[in-house]
């Protein structure tokens, strides 16, 4: 049974037509996946179908009956953000219930009641958090499992939408996430999976609909489909699997040699980034990537352990001093960490650069401008123009913009943490062949990624981490399991001695 359905929507905003007459329908007890590069116009669909916004054409139809007359009938749509979207100094069952009104919690709110009656939802998902805990206390995969499990107990909901949702999870986190989608389909329910992850779509979905440029492109049945097709689909070129996006040559200058780094979470970490590599950082969620990359920037306490930058000894604990030397970070939470997101695009580029760009009396516009134009031109950024919100964007531009940003600084060492999440397959190979053109021009670049394919397509060497510890280093081209086992903490085994040759 049809249970949502879209007929010829159509949004516009200024200068873009962000939907063109799309027509799409849903139905009970199916997976329907929706896939199309960044700006295609998936967010502008989902926030047509969850009443945020209202179409300038077309009609919504929940039930078979008018959601755009009848504004209540969007509340049988519960909605998972790809960005965590939770009261952070709430409890975790307080967060669970919100909207109260909508989970079935009426009058006076009783705060034991309400943790009594959260304690089997957290386990049905195996949460494995207190529900009298804190959200800002739990791990970023237990925030996005929480958002989940609130979107399940909302009562009266038909169709579950997910965008995105496993980016901040685990594997394992990931494996119960598809296990509720199976229960929840064969309840009947509808489920929207929003995604870039191709293997994801093809192993939890049943139809598949492509958008690109605003438009509904192609629509099937994924059993009959491969990936091929939906590349094709999605950007309109045939996709070339056997790609390597790594440095051809690789200087032997070490630029970063770090030895015995201890911090909070992770323990006597050690290796060497070479001038025009990129080194991968491979593992799971939670293995202590991040933390150790940012322990070095000076963002995080260091308490044992020691860094060489160009032989030098290196300063811990001060990120000033970290950019000043030329050792940029890019975080994995573009919107929260990356973006000025209520500041254009032209603000966002030429804050890395206000020193170069003073005049006579303070900040040369004439200046930031062509910056911001040479950035845009360079990059490839797609924006209506230079004064427009960043937080408009898509994810593939923002990401594009924080990159041109940060070479306005001249780094000599850059880290990109999970350079591609929630960004689409065309504009990934964008990125990829961005980093691989950088590394070429000297700069050492560490790519942090949970996504074993992309670490194998671009870096030179791989460093496993699980757990806060180093497990394995290994060249690109070795064998994806030996890879897999030492993330997963399963063999120890270094091929340091043929690494390092």
């Amino acid at each position: 049974m049809d249970i949502l359905e879209a007929k010829h929507i159509t949004k516009v905003f200024p200068g873009v037509k962000a939907l063109d007459s799309v027509d799409v329908t849903f139905r009970q007890g199916e997976v329907h996946c929706i896939m199309g590069e960044n700006g295609a116009g998936k967010s502008t669909l989902i926030k047509c179908l969850t009443g945020v916004y209202t179409p300038e054409e077309g009609e919504v139809f929940i039930g078979g009956e008018s959601a755009l007359k009848n504004k209540k009938l969007f509340q049988k749509i519960a909605y998972v953000p790809q960005e965590i979207d939770l009261f952070m100094d709430m409890s975790v069952a307080e967060n669970l219930f919100i909207p109260y009104e909508r989970s079935g919690t009426h009058g006076l709110v009783h705060k034991s009641k309400v943790e009594e009656r959260a304690r089997p939802l957290l386990e049905k998902l195996d949460i494995g958090v207190s529900p009298e805990s804190l959200v800002r206390d739990i791990p970023v995969s237990k925030q996005q499992l929480l958002q989940i499990a609130r979107a399940t107990a909302l009562e009266g909901c038909d169709v579950l939408m997910l965008d995105e949702p496993t980016t901040s999870l685990t594997t394992k986190d990931t494996e119960k996430l598809f296990d509720i989608i199976h229960t929840l389909r064969n309840q009947n329910k509808a489920i929207i999976f929003i995604s870039h992850k191709l293997d994801e779509i093809f192993e939890i979905g049943d139809v598949i609909t492509v958008f690109c440029n605003g438009k509904k492109v192609s629509h099937a049945p994924l059993n009959q489909v491969d990936i091929p097709w939906v590349v094709k689909q999605m950007t309109g070129k045939s996709m070339d699997e056997a790609e390597s996006y790594s440095p051809d040559h690789v200087g032997e200058e070490v630029v970063l040699d770090v030895k015995d780094l201890t911090g909070d979470m992770f323990q006597n970490v050690s290796f060497c980034l070479r001038k025009g590599e990129i080194l991968g950082f491979a593992g799971l969620v939670g293995a202590g990537r991040s933390e150790v990359m940012q322990g070095i920037l000076g963002y995080l306490p260091v308490y044992e352990g020691s860094v060489t930058y160009y032989g030098s000894p290196w300063k811990l604990g001060d990120t000033s001093y970290s950019v000043r030397k030329g050792l940029l970070y890019i975080p994995e939470e573009r919107r929260a960490q990356g973006i000025l997101a209520n500041l254009s695009v032209r603000e966002n580029i030429s804050v890395s650069a206000l020193k170069e760009l003073g005049g006579k009396f303070g900040l040369s516009k004439t200046k930031e401008q062509n910056l911001a134009d040479k950035v845009i031109d360079d990059y490839d950024i797609k924006t209506p123009d230079i004064e427009k919100e960043i937080k408009f964007l898509s994810g593939g531009n923002q990401q594009k913009a924080i990159i041109g940003r940060s070479m306005s600084a001249k780094p000599r060492i850059l880290i990109f943490d999970e350079p591609t999440k929630g960004i689409d397959i065309g504009t990934k190979t964008e990125i990829y062949r961005l980093m691989k053109k950088l590394a070429q021009q000297g700069i050492g670049i560490i790519l942090i990624s949970s996504e074993l394919d992309e670490i194998k397509k671009c870096a030179n060497r791989i460093i496993c981490m699980h757990q806060g510890r180093v497990t394995g280093e290994f060249w690109a081209g070795t064998d994806k399991e030996a890879v897999l086992s030492s993330i997963l903490g399963l063999d120890s085994k270094t091929e340091g001695e043929e690494v390092n040759e």
